[in-house]
């Protein structure tokens, strides 16, 4: 009995999470707990024993993408040419935010709700400053270059459409792309990646 009872426990635990990303990327991060337990088909009781606070749900559900795009700044940072260490991880944090829209609204947002979050969101960020700041310095990126400029283009990003995840993700390598041509101070004239056929409205 005490067995089945922890599998109940992990499958409601899984299936809060499981809609709350889901909830988070439709309808942005100020979903409530009591409407996510209403679309788990759980008690609001339930949501609270996993997750005692909004913050704490917030920090869970994004937790491990958050870390994987740390992860790919640091790499980033290791790579020998810097602009080829920038390219990289504007392209990587394109696909990421592509495939969960919601996480792409964690890392664009301020999180007050989430100080967990925010702050690895920040020390991130932190990262990705030291590696603009070695792609200026050797040439390629452009001096009036600003982070937030990273931000506009994964906000833009957010905004594409397709019929699957496969297109969303090789629609925004080639939007990463057009990104970095404008970034650069002598922009180098290589192929695209393929195009993607996408629809021309949002409806």
């Amino acid at each position: 009995m005490g067995t089945k009872l922890r599998s109940d426990a992990r499958d409601n635990r899984e299936r809060i999470l499981a809609v709350a990303r889901t909830a988070f990327a439709a309808d942005g991060l100020d979903v409530p707990i009591r409407e996510i337990a209403r679309r788990a088909e759980l008690g609001v009781a339930t949501v609270y024993r996993h997750f005692q606070t909004k913050e704490a749900l917030l920090t869970e559900a994004f937790a491990e993408r958050m870390a994987s795009c740390s992860v790919i700044v640091q790499e980033g940072l290791a790579a020998d040419d810097p602009w080829e260490g920038f390219s990289l991880v504007v392209s990587r944090l394109m696909e990421v935010h592509a495939l969960d829209r919601g996480f792409a609204r964690a890392f664009t947002s301020q999180l007050p709700h989430a100080v967990d979050l925010a702050a690895e969101r920040d020390r991130t960020l932190r990262l990705l400053l030291e590696l603009v700041r070695r792609a200026k310095e050797t040439g390629p990126l452009r001096s009036d270059f600003v982070l937030e400029d990273i931000s506009m283009a994964l906000m833009a990003n957010e905004g594409i459409r397709a019929e699957s995840p496969a297109l969303r993700v090789a629609a925004s390598r080639r939007f990463a792309a057009l990104m970095l041509l404008s970034f650069r101070t002598d922009p180098v004239r290589s192929p695209l990646p393929p195009a993607v056929r996408l629809p021309l409205s949002r409806g």
